[in-house]
C-alpha cells in the first residue's frame, strides 16, 4: 500500500514534468537571435514574410510607429536623427540595413518635400550619403550584432514620382559598397537579385514590389540572416 509521502512524491513528479517542459519552452523563446530590420518601404514590403518564415528561429523586430504601424526608416539623413531610438536598449544578435532609395530622390531644397525635377538636389548628395552612411555604421558597430547591409534595390527608366534619375541606383550602391568593405560589413545584395527579374518583381514603374516581389526578396533577406547568425 502506497503511504501519504510516496503519493504526494509521485504527484509532485507527474506536475514537475508537466510544468518543466513549460518552463523549458520559454526559456528557448528567450534565446532566439534577436534580429533588428532598419529600412524604408521596400523592407516594410517583405518584413511580415520574413517575419512568418523565421518564425521559432528568430524574435524579428523593426521600428513601430505610436499606432502601431511600422515606420518608414527613410534614407540616412532621418536615420542619423533616429538611429539610437531604433536601436534602444535591445542586445541585438544581428542588424539587417538599407538606406538609399531616399536619399536618391530628388527634393525642393526650399522645404525638403519630395520633387518630380531633376534640376532639384537629391535628398543626399552622393558625397553626404556616403558621410551619413560612415556615421551610421559608427553606430551600429558599437552595438556589438553582426551587420549586413541590403544593396539598394533598382527602379525604372520611366518618369517615377518623385524623381529618381536612372541609373543613380548604381551609384549609390558603389558607394555603400564601399563603406561597407572599410568596416567589412556583409553584403545582401538585393540590387543583383533584383535586377533581372525587375518586371516580374516589380510594380509598373514603381520603385515597390508586388506582393510576390515582396515574397521573394523576404526569402533572399531570410537566406541572408541564417547565414550570418
Amino acid at each position: 500500500m502506497i503511504n501519504r509521502n510516496s503519493f504526494l512524491r509521485f504527484i509532485l513528479i507527474c506536475l514537475l514534468g508537466i510544468i518543466y517542459p513549460s518552463f523549458k519552452s520559454l526559456n528557448e523563446e528567450k534565446r532566439l537571435p534577436k534580429i533588428l530590420i532598419l529600412g524604408d518601404s521596400i523592407s516594410i514590403g517583405y518584413f511580415p514574410f520574413i517575419k512568418k518564415l523565421l518564425v521559432g528561429k528568430a524574435d524579428i523586430r523593426r521600428p513601430m510607429l505610436p499606432n502601431g504601424g511600422f515606420e518608414n526608416c527613410g534614407g540616412t539623413s532621418k536615420a542619423l536623427k533616429h538611429i539610437y531610438n531604433w536601436i534602444g536598449e535591445t542586445n541585438w544578435d544581428l542588424i539587417h540595413f538599407n538606406f538609399g532609395l531616399h536619399d536618391i530622390k530628388h527634393v525642393n531644397p526650399i522645404n525638403g518635400k519630395n520633387s518630380n525635377s531633376f534640376n532639384d538636389p537629391h535628398q543626399a548628395s552622393p558625397e553626404q550619403y556616403e558621410d551619413n552612411l560612415e556615421k551610421i555604421v559608427e553606430i551600429l558597430k558599437k552595438t556589438g550584432a553582426k551587420l549586413i547591409f541590403a544593396t539598394t534595390t533598382p527602379y525604372p527608366n520611366s518618369k517615377l514620382k518623385p524623381a529618381r534619375k536612372p541609373g543613380m541606383h548604381k551609384t549609390y550602391n558603389q558607394i555603400a559598397l564601399g563603406v561597407m568593405k572599410k568596416h567589412k560589413v556583409k553584403i545582401n545584395d538585393l540590387h543583383s537579385f533584383v535586377l533581372p527579374r525587375m518586371n516580374e518583381l516589380q510594380r509598373p514603374n514603381n520603385v515597390h514590389f508586388s506582393e510576390y516581389g515582396s515574397k521573394e526578396l523576404a526569402k533572399v533577406v531570410v537566406k541572408s540572416i541564417l547565414e550570418n547568425l
